[in-house]
């Protein structure tokens, strides 16, 4: 028996050349592995998930204009090939310095950054965590909306200078006071550093995602649209509802309760806890 499928083994890999695989060579295959899945979940996180869609069906287009020798074709769709690559890179060009800030996060990248060697390993108070919460939900008692951003690893300069700066310290009656009905700051969104408010009436990127609930308004979507392109915790309170809402990572929750909220910062509150990234539950939670 051993005999026969030797034989058949010899027949049937003769000729056959068989590489040597090294050490390097399957550490190279994972590395390639893990590249491709990443870009496969970015793709499929973001719009150009369609790109791709349309880069297939176009590719099975000049297969067939190949296979029944349309040269017409065949010369259109070689002279365009060069000017749809510039034309992909400028339509998709959030997309892909979204993909580039990710990357930034990560933290082997931090753990060889010499200028934050010397930074505090806390983030925020607990004083000010505490703040926020107890703002949030007794601007909810009343129904007053706000929009929150607490600031992680990516800095938001660019959206700081959309607003008019404070530089004031967190506490509750001040978030209650900017966000008060008819005051000259209650438009727009605050950012908070630490333990400071950095800037008031900021405007935010609203998001374009079409799954969205129809019955989310303004504040949603840009707190939705500002997870999507940053690393920050935004906590949104219904100026309709009075429910409080948190966005992270582009996954939004409806409705939290105190303690979530509560323990939601403490999930951030410390740069140590990078490492464990805080998963927001799909879906929407509903009321």
């Amino acid at each position: 028996m051993l005999g026969w499928m030797r034989n058949f083994i010899d027949n049937y890999t003769h000729g056959m050349y068989f590489p040597k695989i090294q050490i390097m060579d399957i550490i190279e295959i994972l590395i390639i592995t893990v590249i491709v899945y990443e870009i496969m979940l970015w793709i499929k996180n973001t719009k150009a998930w369609m790109l791709l869609r349309g880069i297939i069906m176009l590719g099975v287009f000049i297969l067939v204009a190949w296979i029944f020798q349309m040269h017409t074709i065949l010369f259109l769709a070689a002279q365009s090939i060069n000017v749809l690559a510039i034309a992909a890179v400028v339509v998709f060009q959030p997309e892909l310095r979204r993909a580039l800030e990710k990357l930034g996060e990560k933290n082997i990248l931090n753990s060889i950054n010499p200028f934050d060697k010397n930074r505090d390993n806390e983030r925020f108070s607990d004083e000010t965590a505490d703040s926020i919460v107890r703002a949030c939900y007794e601007m909810g008692s009343v129904c007053t909306g706000a929009l929150i951003v607490v600031e992680q690893a990516i800095r938001l300069n660019e959206y700081e200078m959309t607003g008019i700066e404070l530089d004031c310290k967190v506490s509750s009656q001040v978030l209650i006071n900017i966000f008060e009905h008819n005051t000259p700051l209650h438009d727009g969104a605050v950012i908070i550093r630490g333990d400071r408010i950095t800037s008031a009436t900021c405007y935010l990127p609203l998001s374009d995602n079409m799954s969205i609930s129809k019955d989310l308004g303004t504040r949603h979507r840009a707190a939705l649209g500002m997870s999507e392109v940053c690393d920050a915790l935004v906590i949104v309170v219904s100026e309709e509802t009075g429910l409080v809402s948190a966005a992270m990572g582009g996954r939004l929750t409806r409705g939290i309760k105190r303690e979530e909220l509560r323990g939601m910062l403490s999930q951030i509150q410390y740069r140590k806890s990078e490492q464990k990234r805080f998963t927001i539950r799909k879906g929407w939670r509903r009321r």
